[in-house]
């Protein structure tokens, strides 16, 4: 018998890890979907830990009824973790794909709520359990709350390293709730001799592992077709990186890339958008041999950029190596990009801009930002002063640089921002925008340590799109797009003002 109880008490100690494990990973995963599905990686983050942590205060307040039966009760409260936190990734997507006005980010709240709370129930009963066996109240709540912190780390290595990146968000949620049913139907043998109706107790749990494992086969098949509700065109490519989910749609000869749900391009048009991009700074540049790309691991940019036979170097700095390694194999890519990233003269570097700009020392002759958009903090940090101060600090003298700075009209006071924020470097800037029909009306900042004369702009590759005659017309803007009324302030690191004006202004689009 004495035996039995150690048992019993070292397993409390190592079901309070795994539980804690558990629980940190449905945190972050609950974080990941809401950046993922909802945007604002930072915000979604603050929303869901806030969530999961005032659930597990209210849950640790409610665990003091708990009292009957803790191994019981402990066991169905992992019963319903198991449930509720396995299928969260497929339900989130499935709400997505067919409920509106919000109905998905409400639904991600209560779920986190709830698994916060049951997770807040666990602990107390843990530790008053491994008090009733006959561990002092002291060693039990040291004990428990000792692998509760260490299995918080062991939660958030296991999710950024193995989880989200081979199992992806759904399989992860489906998995880690059946390690919460393991743990379950372990106290459950352990602890058999206290409890009644075991064989009811046994098929419960049993019914839940078949949902859990038929959910772990074919669940992510089935949310596939709910994400596919999602985007307007048949996805043919999907892989969960290090920092983001890449989707690739195909419809006839319309091929788009998504990146965390937003459209980087669609092939009907991108043309317009790129050509923009990069012939623009470079009919503003006094010479062409070294290029910076900062983003742009599709190989668009570049595709152009080789355009002009005087180029001797480019350099392409993009975080993710999953969105290059993607754009070097998959035919529909490749096709588009013209193998670009493999020329002689590009140099692929996996970094943070921000980062290879502070330790390089090199100077560039035309520098492209192709970025996404600031609308999270990590980004955001892309956007101001002091990123291009650093970008005109490598700027030849003689140098242009264009940065892609959202939509004028859907995004006003955003770009107008972005531009004051360029400005504020000390740097020449002139204004561009471009219809491009999948995303609208776009807007460009192009900066110069030299007077910018759009007019005598001469457009001398061969294009689809722009051409001599369409340059100067690109920096008229109407009414409703242009600069007045709207903040002159400036977007810094100390102050960034800049996330806020994005979430406003895209609200109604």
């Amino acid at each position: 018998m004495k035996d039995l109880k150690i048992r019993q008490s070292y397993f409390i100690y190592w079901a309070s890890g795994i539980v804690s494990i558990c629980g940190i990973v449905f945190e972050v995963l609950f974080g990941a979907l809401g950046s993922y599905i909802l945007g604002d990686g930072v915000k979604q983050y603050t929303l869901t830990i806030s969530f999961f942590l005032t659930g597990m205060g209210i849950g640790a307040t409610l665990s003091e009824r708990v009292t009957k039966n803790l191994i019981l009760s402990f066991i169905y409260i992992e019963f319903l973790v198991a449930l509720i936190g396995g299928f969260s990734s497929f339900l989130m997507f499935g709400v997505t794909a067919f409920a509106a006005g919000g109905a998905d980010a409400i639904f991600l709240y209560v779920i986190t709520f709830l698994v916060g709370a049951l997770t807040g129930v666990e602990l107390p009963i843990l530790i008053r359990k491994a008090n009733e066996i006959g561990v002092t109240l002291e060693k039990s709540t040291a004990r428990v709350l000792f692998s509760d912190y260490a299995g918080g780390l062991i939660g958030g290595l296991l999710f950024v390293f193995f989880l989200r990146p081979q199992l992806g968000m759904v399989k992860s949620a489906f998995f880690v709730g059946l390690i919460n049913l393991i743990v379950a139907m372990v106290v459950l043998y352990l602890f058999r001799r206290e409890l009644k109706n075991k064989a009811l107790h046994t098929f419960v749990g049993i019914v839940i592992a078949i949902l859990l494992i038929l959910g772990l086969f074919f669940g992510e098949n089935i949310a596939y077709k709910f994400e596919q509700k999602i985007y307007q065109d048949p996805i043919v490519y999907v892989e969960d990186t290090n920092y983001q989910k890449m989707v690739l749609t195909k419809d006839n000869d319309d091929v788009r890339l998504y990146l965390d749900g937003g459209l980087q391009f669609s092939s009907i048009d991108e043309h317009r958008y790129h050509e923009v991009l990069v012939h623009i700074p470079m009919a503003q540049a006094q010479s062409h041999h070294k290029v910076l790309v900062l983003g742009g691991g599709d190989g668009l940019v570049v595709r152009e950029l080789l355009k002009y036979k005087d180029i001797k170097e480019i350099t392409l700095v993009d975080l993710d190596p999953a969105v290059v390694e993607l754009a070097n194999s998959n035919p529909h890519l490749l096709a588009l990009n013209k193998g670009s990233l493999m020329n002689d003269k590009v140099e692929v570097i996996h970094q943070d801009a921000f980062e290879y700009l502070e330790h390089n020392k090199s100077v560039y002759d035309v520098i492209i930002v192709d970025l996404p958009d600031p609308n999270n903090e990590s980004l955001n940090k892309l956007y101001t002063k002091e990123f291009y101060s650093l970008n005109r600090n490598h700027l030849k003298e003689a140098g242009a640089m264009m940065v892609q700075a959202t939509s004028p009209v859907f995004a006003r006071e955003v770009y107008w921002t972005i531009s004051n924020t360029i400005r504020a470097t000390g740097l020449h800037i002139e204004n561009f925008h471009v219809d491009v029909p999948s995303f609208g009306n776009w807007g460009f900042v192009l900066a110069s340590r030299k007077e910018i004369q759009a007019n005598q702009m001469m457009i001398k590759p061969k294009t689809a799109y722009l051409t001599t005659e369409l340059v100067e017309s690109l920096t008229y803007f109407g009414e409703d797009e242009g600069p007045d009324g709207v903040t002159k302030e400036v977007n810094t690191l100390i102050d960034p003002i800049l996330i806020p004006i994005y979430e406003k202004s895209w609200v109604h689009y």
